[in-house]
C-alpha cells in the first residue's frame, strides 16, 4: 500500500529570532516492511545551509541553518512510502522461546547480535529499573514464544494504562508513568522499552506517523492524522519486530516509520538552537496521511 505524508510544523515567536540551527527527523526511512519512494523538506524562511545525511541509527536526518531574522518558522516534509504486509500476520506461537532468546542474546557474538545488544543499555530517557522488570515479569515465561511474551506485555500496557495527554510532559519520568498508569504514546513506548530491556530483550524507540480513519459515513479531515511512537524489539531468529502498546497491535500498514533510536531524545521531529525569539513560542503541527493508488 502506498501513502503520501505531509507533515507541517509552524512556529510563531514573540520576538525576532536572529538565527537558528536545527535537525529534523521527518523523512521516512527504509525498513524491512517499508520503502520510502521519495521525500523532500521545505523550510521558510529559506535556509542559508541545508543538507540531509544518514545518522548513527540509519535515519535520514535533515540539517538546516537560517541566518536571517524571522518571527515565523515553517518546516514542511512531503513524502511517499510503500508499506508491505510482511509482519501483519504474526504467529505468536511460532519462533524461539523467551528462554532461548535470552541464551542467544547473551552468548552469540555475531555482529548482528552485538549491534542489537546496544539496545539493552540505559538511554537518556529510559532506565531499566527493578520496578519495570517486576511489571514485565508475568508476561515472560521461559518456555513461551518470545513474540507471545511481547504481545502479552503490549496488551497489559494497553489495558492497565489510560491515555491522558494532560498528565505527562516530555520530561515526565517513567517512575511517574508507572505509578499513576497514565500517559501518551511516547510514555507507553518508553515504558515497554524499559520493561523489555529490564528482562534482557533489546528494544528501541520507533518514531513515525499513524493513519487515522474517520467515523463511518464521515469524510476524513485534512491534517487530522498524527505523529506517533511505538517499539521494536530484537528476536534472534527474525530480527526487529514492531509492536504498538498504545493501540495493542503489531505495527501495520498504517504505521509509517521516520526514525529508530534509543528513546525519544534521539529522534525528536525537530530539535536545535535558536537565538532570540522571546518567551513561549506558539507551535502548531499538522499531519496528513493519504492513501494512493498502488501501481507496484
Amino acid at each position: 500500500m502506498r501513502f503520501r505524508v505531509i507533515h507541517s510544523t509552524h512556529y510563531t515567536y514573540a520576538a525576532r529570532v536572529t538565527s537558528c540551527y536545527n535537525v529534523a527527523n521527518v523523512m521516512p526511512r527504509d525498513t524491512r516492511r517499508q520503502r520510502c519512494l521519495n521525500s523532500r523538506v521545505t523550510v521558510s524562511p529559506h535556509p542559508a545551509v541545508s543538507r540531509s545525511r544518514t545518522d548513527y541509527f540509519g535515519n535520514q536526518a535533515y540539517h538546516f541553518e537560517i541566518q536571517n531574522a524571522h518571527k515565523e518558522l515553517v518546516i514542511t516534509a512531503e513524502s511517499e512510502v510503500h508499506i508491505s504486509d510482511r509482519d501483519l500476520d504474526l504467529n505468536l506461537d511460532f519462533g524461539v522461546s523467551y528462554g532461548q532468546a535470552l541464551h542467544h542474546i547473551r552468548n552469540n557474538r555475531s555482529q548482528q547480535m552485538l549491534n542489537a545488544r546496544e539496545y539493552l543499555l540505559d538511554s537518556p530517557m529510559i532506565e531499566a529499573t527493578e520496578e519495570l522488570a517486576a511489571y514485565a515479569q508475568p508476561s515472560f515465561i521461559p518456555d513461551r514464544s518470545l513474540k507471545s511474551c511481547v504481545s502479552d506485555l503490549t496488551t497489559r500496557i494497553f489495558r492497565d494504562f489510560a491515555y491522558d495527554p494532560d498528565f505527562t510532559t516530555i520530561a515526565t519520568p517513567l517512575s511517574e508513568v508507572l505509578k499513576h498508569k497514565r500517559g501518551v504514546c511516547q510514555d507507553f513506548a518508553h515504558l515497554q522499552i524499559g520493561c523489555l530491556r529490564a528482562v534482557g530483550i533489546p528494544a528501541k524507540y520507533v518514531s513515525g506517523y499513524i493513519e487515522t480513519l474517520p467515523p463511518p459515513g464521515k469524510e476524513k479531515m485534512v491534517g487530522a492524522d498524527a505523529t506517533h511512537a511505538w517499539v521494536a524489539y530484537f528476536c534472534p531468529d527474525e530480527g526487529w519486530l514492531e509492536f504498538d502498546p498504545t493501540n495493542d497491535t503489531a505495527a501495520s500498514y498504517q504505521h509509517i516509520v521516520t526514525a529508530f533510536g534509543r528513546d525519544y531524545f534521539d529522534v525528536t521531529p525537530l530539535k536545535g538552537v535558536i537565538f532570540g525569539g522571546g518567551k513561549a513560542p506558539m507551535l502548531s503541527v499538522s499531519v496528513d496521511v493519504s492513501r494512493l493508488e498502488d501501481t507496484d
